[in-house]
């Protein structure tokens, strides 16, 4: 509400330039907490998915129910952040978002590191408990060939009512992050799919 008073130009402090060019003002969130402040405030609502899956459902369900209407919005609005993995097959996203789990299995151990390469993904002492870790993190995500995204994509949309998606990918090497994004991009209809195919061009 501090930061709302700033571009209302009503905070008691003259913020240049911000009084009469506020911007859509959102509130990001990954618990029912923010959730009922997001609707209780009329704002639009993004929920951190990527990182709080388990939440996401109860969160926008609380989000909608405590919903008031605001000089922003006249009905609820919501975006969901989610981690997408596209390569061309399946086999290949699950290698790509490998590091991504070790790095937030050494998070949850109390032991963050900075995200890890293949060599040491392949030394790293993979555990029935890390495993089962790591399959539980890729299930609430959507990693796969550009088929299986698509497919995976609308099926967590639909689940989910969202009216936008935004997509982390998280990958070692730059370009297969760049990959990713194009190959999901055409699986969806962003960009025409002959784009979607071309190689990748390396860069990070």
């Amino acid at each position: 509400m501090e930061l709302a008073a700033y571009f209302r130009g009503d905070a008691g402090v003259l913020a240049v330039p911000a009084a009469g060019n506020a911007p859509t003002m959102w509130l990001l969130g990954s618990s029912g907490y923010s959730a009922k402040v997001a609707g209780m405030l009329g704002l639009p609502f993004a929920f951190a998915h990527h990182f709080s899956a388990a939440n996401t459902l109860p969160a926008l369900e609380l989000y909608r129910e405590h919903f008031r209407p605001s000089a922003m919005l006249a009905q609820p609005y919501s975006m969901i952040a989610a981690a997408v993995t596209c390569a061309d097959t399946d086999e290949r996203a699950h290698e790509l978002a490998l590091p991504s789990a070790l790095q937030f299995l050494h998070l949850r151990l109390g032991d963050p590191r900075p995200l890890p390469g293949p060599e040491e993904v392949a030394a790293f002492d993979w555990t029935d408990a890390a495993r089962a870790f790591v399959e539980q993190r890729h299930a609430d995500q959507v990693i796969g060939s550009p088929e299986t995204v698509r497919a995976g994509v609308e099926e967590l949309v639909a689940r989910t009512g969202v009216d936008e998606l935004m997509v982390t990918t998280s990958t070692f090497r730059g370009e297969d992050r760049l990959r990713s994004y194009e190959l999901l991009a055409g699986a969806v209809g962003l960009r025409p799919a002959a784009a979607a195919a071309r190689p990748a061009t390396g860069g990070a």
